[in-house]
């Protein structure tokens, strides 16, 4: 693959990530469509979208997904959709962010990965920037909506943590959309049933785009650029959501740019930057040492 592919597709895949939060807000905001309808269509037509790609390409065919992935990722979705209900699309987007590294990294440290100097520093920052975000004040966003997102982020880092070595991803992230279908159709049955549903056409759309183009081809293309990029590669440049995020709530949706989000965005960025680019450099040295030590013994 030419490097001007692989840079053109990962730009096309961070640019889908970041339209989830453009299009779930936009949704939300200025359509009568409710979350829980949204969260239906965005899995329904992610799941047939990336059905259809797997049908498609040729190649590995390991691993379906399971149940256990399935609901982390329905709980990632349902709350992703009802936080927006209340969150601006830059806010969410660095919560979310925020909290999917912090269950990452935190799992690390579970299983006996010790943090110490840059990555000890960068992993405090964060997570004091995501304390910051969250204080009380004038520009502090909404409690039960970031508690939300929070919630949403600690189901995707779940979620990607059971998705490594499980096979062949689009195949495996197309079963565990599929295995949502049910649960987010008893989730709009109970809404409805207790406090009725609304859809309209530019609500069904936003949640068709964001379900069949930013999650399901914006997957899709993610996962093709993926082996083409370095592991601190790949880590480091999703850093880019949140801040195209930040831009498009902006530009589309008129939204303020506070000094809270954006100190906020310095911090959580900045230190989940530390982490990971120090963890790979000190990979990498654990990688190439054994063959510097043979070559100096032959």
């Amino acid at each position: 693959m030419s490097r001007l592919r692989v840079i053109t597709l990962t730009a096309l895949a961070m640019i889908a990530f970041a339209g989830n939060s453009l299009l779930c807000r936009l949704a939300l905001k200025d359509t009568a469509i409710d979350a829980a309808s949204f969260t239906t269509v965005r899995l329904v037509s992610g799941a047939l979208t990336l059905w259809l790609i797997a049908r498609m390409r040729q190649g590995a065919h390991t691993g379906g997904g399971s149940w256990p992935s399935a609901f982390a990722l329905f709980l990632y979705a349902a709350g992703f959709s009802f936080a927006y209900v209340s969150l601006p699309a830059a806010t969410g987007a660095l919560l979310l962010f925020g909290a999917v590294q912090a269950t990452m990294i935190g799992r690390g440290i579970w299983a006996g990965e010790r943090l110490r100097g840059l990555p000890l520093v960068g992993f405090i920052l964060a997570l004091g920037g995501l304390v910051g975000l969250l204080l009380p004040g004038l520009s502090a966003p909404p409690l039960l909506g970031s508690m939300l997102m929070l919630g949403a982020g600690i189901a995707w880092g779940v979620y990607s943590l059971r998705g490594k070595a499980a096979g062949d991803p689009t195949r495996v992230t197309a079963g565990n959309f599929l295995r949502t279908v049910p649960v987010a159709a008893a989730l709009s049955t109970i809404t409805y049933l207790y406090a009725g549903a609304s859809l309209d056409g530019a609500g069904l759309a936003y949640a068709i785009a964001s379900g069949a183009l930013a999650s399901g081809i914006g997957y899709a293309i993610w996962y093709t650029a993926l082996p083409a990029l370095q592991a601190t590669h790949a880590a480091t440049v999703q850093l880019s959501v949140p801040v195209i995020a930040a831009l498009g709530g902006i530009v589309f949706l008129g939204e303020a740019l506070t000094l809270r989000l954006v100190l906020a965005s310095v911090a959580i960025l900045g230190g989940i930057a530390l982490v990971i680019v120090e963890k790979q450099d000190r990979k990498g040295l654990g990688q190439r040492a054994p063959a510097a030590v043979a070559s100096r013994r032959g």
